[in-house]
């Protein structure tokens, strides 16, 4: 039973602008419905928010500091620990975001799937840097969004075992 997170990010690591995504690559949603669909996500209130709805055939989880809201369609939590303790019967647990909640998974995680963008895009978001001490790239495959012109990769990184 795993937990990963699941990311699209520039080059210079920006993910978000505005609470909205600074791209829109076809190919990376279809990856993102592929790799979710019949799982957990886990996301804070502000990606909630940013998507507007639960995403269909998956079990939605938001993590929001307001005790007892309501979402219709999204199990609320308070912290990622108890998000995660929510879905610990599930075969796949994906991060899906913002930048808080990517940062407190990132310790507990055992997979990245990044859409890596192969340029600096302005943002206002940030997905935190991947250690190549912690982790270590287990696939990539290269790109080219024919409508924008994008280059980017997909790349699926595994954490380093310390055992």
């Amino acid at each position: 039973m795993g937990t990963t997170i699941i990311v699209a990010q520039a080059k210079n690591r920006a993910i978000g602008i505005n609470g909205t995504l600074p791209w829109h690559l076809s190919a990376d949603l279809k990856r993102f419905k592929q790799l979710t669909s019949g799982h957990t996500i886990i996301m804070g209130r502000k990606t909630w928010d940013s998507i507007g709805k639960p995403l269909p055939n998956r079990h939605n989880i938001v993590i929001t500091r307001v005790h007892g809201l309501i979402l219709e369609g999204a199990q609320t939590v308070t912290s990622l620990e108890a998000a995660i303790d929510v879905a610990s019967n599930e075969s796949e647990k994906f991060i899906i975001g913002g930048a808080e909640i990517y940062n407190l998974a990132m310790p507990i995680v055992d997979t990245i799937e990044m859409t890596l963008i192969h340029e600096d895009i302005q943002g206002d978001t940030y997905f935190p840097p991947v250690d190549s001490n912690t982790w270590r790239e287990s696939n990539r495959s290269e790109h080219q969004d024919n409508k924008s012109g994008l280059d980017y990769s997909f790349v699926t990184y595994k954490r380093i075992s310390t055992g």
